[in-house]
């Protein structure tokens, strides 16, 4: 019998420790949690830094028998071990494996499909509910645009398309720069272009991937009445939003029958064509330069390490801001808009990756019920929304036109 609601593995990193935190201010002592890692000297810094001790759990990621053990003694694991394709498979397996529900932070899309391909029917048949992508990365996509869908669909329309619109200021942290490296490194990294990348196999066309192909030039957007640029998360957010349709689809809850998801980052209304294009460039650029390995080692060499990040002032007045506008099927228009103050890759992520993990040990009963490796919206649709809009999280759906 699981004696744990939540264990939170990976508390030693740099997000991992922000979670500890995060629990102890807003759960304490009303749920048994528990923090893991494999470090017992690091873990117990952090414990007698909590004001709710809590226990801890030695565990290798690479060691079965203590990640099984681990497994066991809880009903779910929040994961902030990456790089995933490194230190993720052992957990996510264990988890699939007994039934115990699992969030991480992962945007290593490359690895999701592999696991999906090798985990998703036994975590259905165990009834594990595997949910990757539980930051800001790919939160903010993924519940905005199953809030634009609900939206129409209880007004008894059916959704033609969402467009999301991101503005962001933060600093990144060694284990996001770490997972970038890792993906770039795989030798199948170039599968990171497959716009439907996560999608099943049979919710896959040709015609689909053509439309839906990273934009890789700035777009005069006629909602927003201004230029707009490739978002360099796009990559990883759209392949969460058309996985959540395509599983939504297989579950007879369909967006709509040429449901269409793309995203931008926001450049504000003061850009000029040149401006935009220099941004879009940027983006397009980096995207390309940062697959070869030597540029990926000298990104890695300037960056935070592991267990670093950002100063608390960066995390402090970091912000996001993801504006989201739906069309229905008969030409209806609807907005939503998801932000929050502080580092989204930091404090919204965690933020995010605590309440996701909340969800599953306390709302389980009134979440979707579905079972696999799910997504965001496919695992919480509504009920996350609540709990971060609960955590102060703005959060309006339908949202006045701008």
């Amino acid at each position: 019998m699981s004696g744990h609601d939540v264990v939170l593995y990976g508390a030693t990193g740099f997000t991992g420790h922000q979670t500890a935190y995060y629990f102890d201010a807003h759960v304490g002592d009303k749920l048994n949690w528990a923090i893991a890692g494999r470090d017992r000297g690091r873990l117990e810094a952090i414990q007698a830094s909590l004001r709710h001790p809590v226990p801890v759990i030695v565990a290798d990621a690479h060691d079965d028998a203590a990640i099984d053990a681990l497994v066991e003694s809880t009903k779910v694991v929040l994961s902030t071990v990456g790089p995933y394709a490194r230190y993720g498979e052992c957990l996510l397996r264990s988890c699939v494996t007994r039934g115990t529900d699992y969030v991480d932070i992962c945007g290593e899309t490359v690895w999701i499909k592999r696991m999906i391909e090798r985990y998703h029917d036994r975590a259905v048949q165990s009834g594990a509910r595997i949910v990757p992508c539980c930051g800001f990365d790919s939160v903010p996509s993924d519940i905005g645009t199953w809030l634009l869908v609900d939206h129409f669909r209880a007004l008894g329309k059916r959704t033609r398309s969402v467009k999301a619109f991101f503005r962001a200021r933060g600093g990144l942290n060694g284990g996001t720069v770490a997972s970038l490296a890792a993906a770039m490194s795989s030798p199948d990294h170039n599968q990171i272009d497959d716009p439907l990348l996560l999608n099943p196999p049979d919710e896959r066309t040709a015609r689909e991937a053509i439309r839906s192909r990273d934009p890789i030039l700035p777009v005069l957007d006629a909602d927003l009445g201004h230029w707009v640029a490739p978002f360099f998360m796009g990559p990883i957010n759209t392949r969460v939003v058309r996985r959540s349709a395509a599983l939504a689809k297989l579950a007879q809850q369909t967006y709509g029958d040429e449901f269409h998801y793309q995203e931008y980052m926001n450049l504000g209304p003061n850009l000029s064509l040149l401006s935009s294009t220099i941004a879009a460039t940027g983006t397009v650029l980096f995207g390309a330069v940062a697959r070869v390995p030597a540029i990926t080692k000298f990104i890695e060499s300037l960056a935070p390490a592991p267990g670093e990040g950002p100063s608390e002032q960066t995390m402090d007045e970091g912000f996001f801001e993801c504006v989201l506008v739906g069309q229905s099927e008969d030409g209806a228009t609807a907005w939503a808009r998801l932000a929050d103050d502080g580092d989204p890759g930091n404090r919204a992520t965690v933020k995010m990756v605590c309440e996701a993990a909340l969800a599953l040990a306390i709302d389980r009963e009134r979440l979707p019920r579905q079972a696999g490796i799910l997504t965001p919206a496919t695992a919480f649709d509504g009920v996350l929304a609540v709990r971060l809009a609960d955590a102060g999280m703005q959060i309006e759906c339908p949202m006045a036109e701008r």
